[in-house]
């Protein structure tokens, strides 16, 4: 079913490490992964790093991690595992697994830019976002800036409904500006190391 979209996906990290697809998936799936971002009441303040350290000065959004449960985000793990398949498969990844969390900003919240693969620690290759915002505009703030190694700005990403960003973990530092109004999205990272279980 998303054949076409894994090679343009798997074509443009081979090419440039990154990609953003805007009408990536069906719409009116976008709105009812949407629908769930925004009823879900128990987002939890978000960590740093694999030790969940709490840092507000660094970020203020709030997770909430993916509920396999869930019929609708059932079929977004539906979609990611079929990309896993694919970048194994045409890239030889190695990829084991993907873990994934809802990302709920609110007004001033932010997060300060970063590298999503842990340091001296191979584990993240490639970090996923998909947008769930209706009706964005650019004085809601909140964009993705991407940078390459060298910290020159290469990409501004307006969170904007349907829009999926695919990148390698390991080669673009980003962030995420300051939003002035909720800002929602799933945030994901295929991973090579082995899965803890808690």
């Amino acid at each position: 079913m998303y054949d076409k979209l894994y090679s343009q996906i798997t074509d443009a990290l081979v090419e440039n490490g990154y990609i953003v697809i805007e009408n990536a998936l069906e719409p009116a799936f976008s709105k009812e992964l949407s629908q769930i971002a925004k009823n879900i009441t128990n987002y939890k303040n978000a960590g740093i790093s694999h030790q969940s350290t709490l840092d507000k000065n660094r970020r203020k959004d709030k997770i909430f991690w993916l509920n396999e449960e869930d019929a609708v985000t059932c079929k977004y793990l539906e979609f990611t595992n079929g990309l896993q398949n694919y970048l194994n498969r045409h890239l030889y990844l190695g990829i084991k697994y993907y873990e994934s969390h809802f990302a709920l900003y609110e007004a001033g919240d932010f997060y300060e830019k970063h590298l999503d693969a842990f340091k001296n620690s191979k584990n993240r290759v490639v970090t996923t976002v998909y947008y769930l915002n209706e009706d964005w505009n650019s004085s809601n703030g909140g964009e993705l800036v991407m940078y390459d190694i060298n910290d020159v700005q290469i990409q501004k990403v307006v969170p904007k409904m349907n829009t999926l960003v695919v990148f390698m973990s390991e080669l673009f530092p980003h962030e995420v500006l300051r939003s002035h109004t909720k800002r929602n999205s799933i945030a994901g990272w295929f991973r090579v190391d082995e899965k803890f279980n808690f």
